[in-house]
């Protein structure tokens, strides 16, 4: 369903989804868990007629378009252009990309991008080597931080939400805003996992003061998003005590790794295994 909200940044009316999984009619007495998905920079739009962009990748494509029973509330949000209308492949989308649920039966998934180059060993990235590498993307997630938790309030407080199970995911640009999210608010997730998005080592000692569980997922064929730089952050992550820090490099694909990781249980059973002390 699609939930209106007044953006904090242009104060106009705007809208996001929330999906409530199978049975959350029938149980009226129970309260489910939350996750918060962030979508990838292609996904971007008006958070209107757009909208429809966001179910391209991710759990709430799996739960709605391929029907697999994910046991969340998923709340997706979509990041403005914030002048990215020009980038070739948001400039040159089209509707007919958009996946489409199948009254009976689900749609072939989409192959994975070409093979990039042989498997390689990733270079060595330092903690120094990243002080001259940006902590943030520009006109990323951080910039709707406030509409993010407004979206996660008001989900909490309209719907039998479980509070002790809250979780953050997001692929790519939205793997970047997991980190940046969980870095500023690391009270509020039981789990959280960035997916082909690295954090930097400066967003680390709220994540790891706090104990919140992560795990990352890099393609060791990105191009767009090097495996060699998730390393410094998950460094720092247990060089400052975290003790449940996982990574996971799917060696033989690209960028769009996300498909296979959000297409599997794994995630989703690992992030159920974790609730807020």
């Amino acid at each position: 369903m699609r939930k209106d909200y007044v953006s904090t940044v242009d104060k106009e009316t705007h809208q996001y989804f929330v999906y409530l999984p199978r049975g959350y009619a029938d149980q009226p007495n129970k309260k489910w868990p939350v996750m918060l998905f962030l979508h990838g920079n292609g996904e971007r739009g008006n958070g209107r007629d757009e909208l429809d962009y966001v179910i391209s990748h991710g759990p709430l494509y799996e739960a709605w378009v391929q029907k697999k029973d994910l046991p969340f509330i998923i709340i997706s949000p979509q990041l403005p252009m914030f002048g990215m209308e020009k980038v070739p492949y948001i400039a040159n989308r089209t509707r007919a990309q958009i996946p489409q649920r199948l009254a009976e039966g689900v749609p072939a998934r989409d192959p994975f991008f070409a093979t990039q180059g042989p498997l390689q060993a990733a270079p060595q990235v330092t903690q120094d080597d990243m002080k001259s590498v940006p902590p943030l993307l520009p006109m990323g997630w951080d910039y709707v931080e406030q509409d993010l938790l407004g979206m996660l309030s008001a989900v909490q407080q309209n719907y039998r939400a479980d509070s002790s199970r809250l979780y953050l995911t997001g692929l790519s640009y939205g793997g970047f805003g997991t980190w940046y999210m969980t870095s500023k608010h690391p009270e509020l997730f039981a789990a959280v996992a960035p997916v082909v998005g690295w954090g930097h080592p400066d967003l680390m000692a709220p994540i790891a003061a706090h104990k919140v569980p992560v795990w990352a997922f890099a393609g060791g064929r990105d191009a767009a998003v090097n495996k060699k730089f998730f390393y410094p952050g998950l460094a720092k992550l247990e060089e400052l005590g975290n003790k449940e820090v996982r990574f996971t490099v799917e060696e033989d694909i690209a960028h769009d790794t996300w498909k296979r990781v959000y297409a599997r249980d794994d995630l989703y059973q690992w992030l159920l295994a974790h609730t807020k002390k």
